[in-house]
């Protein structure tokens, strides 16, 4: 075992200038057969109507899908304009027909490899046809188009996303520090907690950190949460398309510790019915006007349209959400929109901070933990920038 972990830390710079590079993509799991994702006549408005359907399906057993491959480089890349392009084999993962099967691979950020480490990469790619089409799957697409228009742009939005997750224990799909077929002692005790009948899972929470740290990832902190055996990560400030981007690649390098640790990552917002706090991704946000001074009265617009497209949003915020939502442990009924200062039971939670100063962010808190990054912070950024009523 001692010769195993010997050859896995190889710095392969004492040797060669080649590197490593893992490129990362994500996916729907959902089985359905993409006939037409590569006939090539097919019409934008098909692409978006199948997009938006596959948005709200079920992705992977853990929440989402992530998949990775690597592959040789002959020297140390930080730009992914320098990378090359990649593909792999849509049909299996049922995004592409097994007569037409390629998907293709674009670069878009490098993060460096915590599990490798030296000059060694990971690498956040989006998926396309062939033919430079964006597969549905690919709400990266989409979404750096919205950031990239120029009334986004000189808002500067910032996020800070606030990953809920629950570890389980592996083949039996329990959480990490429940007895076997039981249940632990009721909430109250574990949030924030220490000691060894309080928090689970801490050695891979604490690893996870400091890869992340190591990565670039801008993860800026992490605490236990309400339920035994959930735990939260927080990403940001990050602006505009980079938000997302760092969410994924940390959802990938908690994945690849837990996978080492043996443990079962699980991104349901709801993974224990019953009195059990759910799991969400709270989504803070601000733009340069809420920042400056009178941003209140931004903030306060920006809620009024947020209320408008509720429904529009529920749609996108990730699947199962209704088993989270339900106006109890710390949520707002999912079919009522609401705000308030420092209410956690709200919608929308602006801070104290945010009122007293006049100016600040505030907090999305409908967004489950199985949300696509892409697509939440993409679509706030449009309704409360682009958008008008």
């Amino acid at each position: 075992m001692s010769l195993l972990n010997d050859l896995i830390n190889i710095n392969l710079s004492d040797t060669t200038e080649k590197i490593i590079a893992e490129y990362i993509w994500c996916l729907l799991s959902f089985s359905f057969v993409y006939d037409h994702i590569y006939d090539h006549q097919v019409t934008s408005l098909v692409l978006k109507l199948f997009s938006f359907f596959l948005c709200v399906c079920r992705i992977g057993g853990s929440g989402m899908d992530l998949r990775s491959k690597a592959r040789t480089l002959p020297g140390p890349v930080t730009d992914p304009a320098e990378l090359p392009k990649w593909n792999y084999d849509g049909s299996s993962t049922g995004q592409a027909p097994g007569d037409d099967s390629e998907v293709i691979l674009y670069p878009q950020s490098i993060f460096k490899d915590p599990f490798r480490k030296g000059n060694n990469i990971l690498v956040m790619c989006d998926a396309y046809t062939p033919a430079g089409e964006p597969i549905p799957t690919n709400k990266r697409f989409n979404a750096a188009q919205i950031f990239s228009d120029p009334v986004v742009a000189a808002e500067e939005p910032w996020y800070g996303i606030e990953q809920e997750y629950t570890l389980l224990q592996k083949d039996i799909n329990w959480p990490l520090g429940w007895p076997v077929g039981g249940f632990p002692g009721p909430q109250g005790p574990y949030y924030c907690a220490a000691g060894a009948d309080k928090a689970f899972g801490r050695d891979i929470v604490d690893a996870h950190y400091k890869a992340c740290l190591y990565a670039g990832v801008n993860i800026s902190g992490i605490n236990g949460e309400v339920m035994p055996g959930q735990w939260e990560f927080q990403v940001g400030p990050s602006v505009g398309i980079s938000a997302g981007d760092e969410v994924w690649v940390a959802r990938y390098i908690l994945e690849r510790i837990a996978e080492i640790a043996g443990v079962v990552v699980s991104f349901d917002p709801k993974p224990i019915p019953g009195d059990w706090n759910g799991a969400g991704a709270h989504t803070n946000y601000s733009t340069k006007s809420m920042r400056n001074e009178g941003g209140i009265a931004v903030i306060k617009k920006a809620i009024e349209k947020l209320g408008l497209r509720h429904k529009e949003h529920i749609a996108a915020y990730g699947e199962g959400n209704e088993r989270r939502l339900t106006g109890r442990h710390e949520t707002a009924d999912i079919n009522t929109f609401s705000w308030g200062v420092a209410n956690r039971g709200a919608s929308i939670r602006v801070g104290r901070d945010t009122e007293k100063e006049g100016k600040g962010y505030f907090e999305d808190r409908r967004p489950a933990s199985n949300m696509d990054p892409y697509v939440v912070t993409s679509m706030i950024a449009e309704t409360t920038i682009i958008w008008k009523p």
